[in-house]
């Protein structure tokens, strides 16, 4: 006897006598004849039970997702259904076995629109269905493209503790407390970034993982807080060496999966991303770039921009071609409204139509500034002019904010497009206003760029770093660097962020030790496998491409984790409970 699954079966196996495992998905009774869709992980196969079989009672009584057994004959089936793998065929039962009966399911796998709430309570059954399970099976297919990819360039793959030490710089940490050293705590890792560095120190020289990442941060559609990277480190490299593999793989996997070629990928620094996109994660599949027209305005008199450009400020545009006629003023005053949750003040507009501009301040401008606007935008009939002006770090987001809402509104994005982008030379620094100091803006092991490792101290908003994204569709898909390698250099970076030697001691310091043993140059990238995934899937929500998926409020539906834990447990662990303020 042959077992075989469901979708591979064809007319090659015509008259085979066969296996099959399964669930019911649906029972047809078509004159006395029935028909019976088994599915298995492979997809359906149709099965036919007459009125003289032996199966037929028993068949009768079954009902949607019982598991059943099945022996049976291969043959042709009448009206072929060209939709499934094995749509020429159908199986003649022989014997069918009730394995397993079911309740009646909580909702309807079929439908697509079932609450979320429930498919994630009830996330077992949801994962019978086809789209969550060819998520899955992907992730797989992804995951061992990765593996072979790396292992054929000489990677070896290294398990890094998921118990360690908590080193609170960036996102918060997940801490785990220990039982035999009462008032310690282990953390989770929010990435394998130190001891994947140490693996270099120790001399691996190509490092991967598929490494689970932990971090206690608000949720939203592309995040969880538990996520899985390709994580990858390599020794004696420079920036080109790590993007060549990183090309390479996704070139793999895109040509794997979707059968696409990529051409090689473009790079922007993180100020022209941020000046032409407003953004350093630009969707570059559309076009209409932010444009400066500060110049054009240098001798105003509306008292508005004039303000604005006294403080130092800037004047900066969207054209959105041949739009003008698609927005009403209380369209444009929801735009105003959107642009103000990124603390833009005002958005004014312009609409060009009989080689004249209208619009909310067509009659506060002057006849050349109006000239000098129609000329270098190269405004043509029905263009729409959004223009926003104020502290450059506001114009620019709410711009790129609004660039994007406008592509997926006038349906300029090409959904079948992959346009990855390298966007490189982030800041060194940012600043925290909660903290009130200046905070590492990738994470504090970045090598400055070498132009300016004499700006670590004294110019720190100048100071640029040897970071790196890659960024797919307006997604950060990664983020990497070269990594510091001497303990001068680290010292100089700890110091410039607030952190004392006897801090960064405390923190560090086993760490810091390593530098003094023959460190090489090395840097590396974590690839987020969910974003990937989720991009070549075509989803923009994460929990369709994790098997058991957190809500946006961290919560599992299902096992109802977070739980409470009894008191005996916290005793042993030393622990007490105080009533939060939140």
């Amino acid at each position: 006897m042959k077992k075989i699954m469901n979708a591979s079966l064809n007319k090659n196996n015509l008259n085979e006598e066969v296996e099959l495992f399964g669930w019911v998905a649906k029972k047809r009774n078509l004159g006395g004849l029935l028909f019976i869709d088994l599915r298995d992980r492979s997809g359906i196969v149709q099965l036919v039970i007459r009125p003289e079989d032996s199966a037929y009672d028993l068949a009768s009584s079954l009902k949607n997702e019982y598991v059943i057994k099945v022996l049976g004959k291969v043959v042709l089936r009448e009206k072929a259904n060209l939709q499934i793998p094995s749509g020429e065929i159908e199986i003649e039962v022989k014997s069918l076995e009730v394995i397993n009966e079911a309740l009646e399911l909580p909702f309807d796998l079929t439908n697509n629109n079932s609450l979320e709430d429930t498919r994630l309570k009830y996330r077992y059954l949801d994962l019978r269905r086809e789209n969550i399970k060819n998520n899955l099976i992907l992730r797989h297919k992804v995951t061992m493209l990765a593996r072979n990819y790396l292992a054929n360039l000489g990677f070896i793959e290294v398990e890094t503790p998921i118990l360690c030490k908590s080193t609170p710089e960036g996102a918060r940490d997940y801490l785990v407390p220990s039982r035999i050293f009462n008032g310690k705590f282990y953390a989770l890792p929010q990435s394998p970034q130190i001891y994947k560095q140490l693996l270099m120190i120790g001399g691996l020289e190509k490092y991967f993982q598929i490494a689970r990442c932990f971090r206690d941060e608000d949720l939203r559609a592309d995040r969880q807080p538990e996520f899985t990277q390709i994580d990858i480190e390599m020794s004696f490299i420079e920036e080109e060496d790590i993007w060549q593999v990183v090309e390479g793989l996704m070139k793999t996997i895109f040509k794997e999966i979707k059968n696409v070629e990529l051409e090689p990928f473009p790079r922007l620094t993180f100020n022209e991303c941020m000046d032409r996109f407003g953004s350093d994660k630009p969707d570059t599949r559309f076009a209409m770039e932010i444009i400066n027209i500060t110049d054009i305005f240098k001798n105003t008199e509306f008292s508005v921009f004039k303000d604005v450009l006294r403080a130092e400020g800037i004047i900066n545009c969207l054209v959105v071609k041949n739009a003008a006629s698609n927005y009403s003023r209380k369209d444009l005053d929801n735009l105003t409204e959107f642009v103000k949750i990124y603390k833009a003040q005002a958005l004014a507009y312009l609409k060009y139509n009989n080689e004249e501009l209208t619009g909310s301040i067509s009659k506060v401008i002057t006849n050349e500034e109006t000239k000098a606007l129609i000329k270098n935008l190269g405004l043509e009939e029905n263009d729409l002019v959004l223009i926003l002006a104020g502290a450059k770090k506001i114009v620019k987001p709410a711009l790129g904010a609004l660039r994007v809402k406008l592509g997926k509104e006038l349906n300029l994005i090409d959904e079948n497009k992959y346009n990855f982008l390298w966007v490189t030379e982030f800041p060194m620094y940012e600043f925290s206003e909660e903290e009130n100091r200046y905070v590492a803006a990738h994470h504090p092991f970045t090598s400055p760029r070498k132009e300016d490792v004499d700006k670590l101290l004294t110019d720190k908003a100048n100071c640029y770093s040897r970071a790196y994204d890659l960024v797919l569709n307006g997604y950060e898909l990664l983020s990497g660097s070269i990594r510091i390698h001497d303990s001068y250099t680290q010292s100089k970076v700890f110091e410039a962020i607030g952190l004392t030697l006897e801090e960064a001691q405390e923190k560090f310091g086993f760490f810091l030790d390593a530098f003094k043993y023959g460190a090489p140059p090395h840097g590396g990238v974590g690839i987020g496998l969910e974003r990937l995934i989720m991009i070549l899937a075509g989803t923009d929500n994460i929990r369709d491409v994790v098997a058991f998926p957190k809500t946006a409020s961290a919560n599992c539906l299902m096992s109802e984790a977070p739980n409470r834990v009894d008191k005996k447990q916290l005793d042993d662990l030393g622990i007490a409970l105080k009533e939060s303020k939140r």
